[in-house]
């Protein structure tokens, strides 16, 4: 979310980045909340000048009774009586009106970052760079789905009578291999000096709506019926939200943690969810890093959580590029995005396994996440996060760049200690 007092000094400047993010439709907020502000804070002004005249009055009054000038006196409590009317009425507009302000406010897409290529969606990425060269075996590669089931590896019919599509049994190698890379990735982040941290897998309502836009909760959120708990899409919701309404002092930060999650999505929009496979579902597990850092410290903190999971892929053999987010891809809170794409062999191409984001001070607003400066005073920290590894959309590529002739899965040296010391995992079929 935008800082006010700027919409109001830069309107034109909101409205070009909202046509750089083609959100042409809500260049009209613009100025209705700019006439927004000014009727609130016109009413403010006015109930400050009445409560300033009432205790004026007040004052008078007791005066007006000690000389006994009794009609005086009246007249004046009449006059009291009538601010105290106008008072009211108000003070009950304030918070109407801070509402209508706050509702449009989250709606305007934060100041995108100038180096932001220009683009409608997310066939305009641009591609940045590539690490490790993409190999395609003399051999088919076959589904994933095949793969991991002639592992006895994987059970969606049963899953599917359970809970419907989208959802999945992991089982044997396959499931071991799956926890093996959550863990590895723990460790990974915690040699990079991460604090390890496991969330609350529900979150309230200010905190959804502090840390993303209303879109994207309409999409993804799915809410417990009668309560104010959602299920969290990702463990970086539950973890911005751990600072929500603090004041940290600035010698503390940056705050770098990484967390362990399930996740829940519903998916909504989606080209339909799978019923062979485990590429785009409800319920995933997923290891994720959050930073909370000054403001000039989140540019090379953005870089550096990118790097991390190019680093995590690249130790596993896995091929990967990354991709500048153009700005009618980023969401709306968004200030620079870039994807972690990995090779698929089968496909002959890349596909997303991880998104680093720099939200600049939006969330910070949002949730009021404030920073005590000895030379500054209080202002808003930054917020970034970036997937570490996210299976089994990541078992995907393992397995088919670890996939060898036989059908055998070739265990990388960093993580064969999580695999119980395995060099590979055989087929049963």
């Amino acid at each position: 979310m935008l800082d006010l007092k700027f919409v109001r000094e830069n309107p034109e400047i909101v409205k070009q980045n909202m046509r750089n993010k083609f959100q042409d439709h809500k260049l009209g907020l613009v100025d209705e909340v700019i006439a927004l502000d000014a009727e609130n804070r016109r009413i403010i002004s006015e109930a400050n000048d009445l409560r300033a005249e009432k205790n004026r009055l007040s004052k008078q009054i007791g005066m007006l009774m000690a000389q006994k000038k009794i009609e005086e006196a009246n007249e004046t409590k009449q006059k009291v009586a009538e601010s105290a009317k106008r008072l009211a009425e108000l003070e009950a507009l304030e918070p109407e009106y801070e509402e209508k302000i706050k509702k449009i406010m989250m709606t305007i897409p934060n100041i995108i970052d100038p180096s932001v290529p220009i683009g409608k969606d997310d066939s305009e990425n641009v591609e940045v760079q590539r690490y490790g060269e993409p190999v395609t075996p003399d051999f088919e590669v076959p589904y994933h789905a095949d793969i991991f089931e002639s592992f006895d590896g994987i059970d969606l019919d049963a899953a599917r009578r359970v809970a419907g599509n989208g959802f999945y049994y992991l089982m044997g190698d396959i499931a071991r291999l799956h926890s093996a890379v959550i863990s590895y990735a723990r460790d990974f982040m915690i040699d990079r000096g991460f604090t390890y941290c496991i969330p609350p897998f529900m979150i309230r309502s200010d905190v959804v709506t502090g840390v993303m836009s209303f879109a994207e909760m309409d999409a993804m959120m799915y809410k417990i019926e009668g309560e104010d708990l959602y299920l969290i899409g990702t463990s970086e919701h539950s973890m911005i939200g751990k600072f929500i309404d603090t004041i940290n002092p600035e010698e503390s930060l940056p705050y770098t943690l990484t967390s362990y999650s399930p996740c829940f999505r519903k998916e909504k929009g989606a080209h339909g969810i799978e019923e062979r496979g485990v590429y785009r579902i409800h319920q995933f597990e997923k290891q994720e890093m959050i930073v909370v850092c000054r403001p000039e410290e989140s540019p090379m903190w953005f870089d550096k959580l990118w790097q991390n999971t190019v680093d995590l892929f690249r130790s596993l053999d896995i091929p990967v590029r990354t991709l500048e987010c153009c700005s009618g891809d980023l969401a709306d809170l968004k200030v620079k995005s870039i994807d972690v794409e990995a090779w698929s062999p089968r496909q002959q191409k890349y596909f997303e396994v991880g998104s680093c984001s720099n939200l600049g001070d939006a969330q910070a607003r949002r949730l009021k996440i404030r920073v005590n400066s000895k030379e500054k005073g209080k202002y808003f920290a930054h917020t970034l996060n970036n997937t570490v590894v996210a299976p089994p959309r990541m078992l995907i590529a393992f397995c088919e760049n670890n996939l060898c002739a036989d059908g055998s899965i070739n265990i990388p040296v960093a993580l064969r200690p999580y695999m119980g010391g395995k060099e590979k995992i055989v087929p049963k079929k």
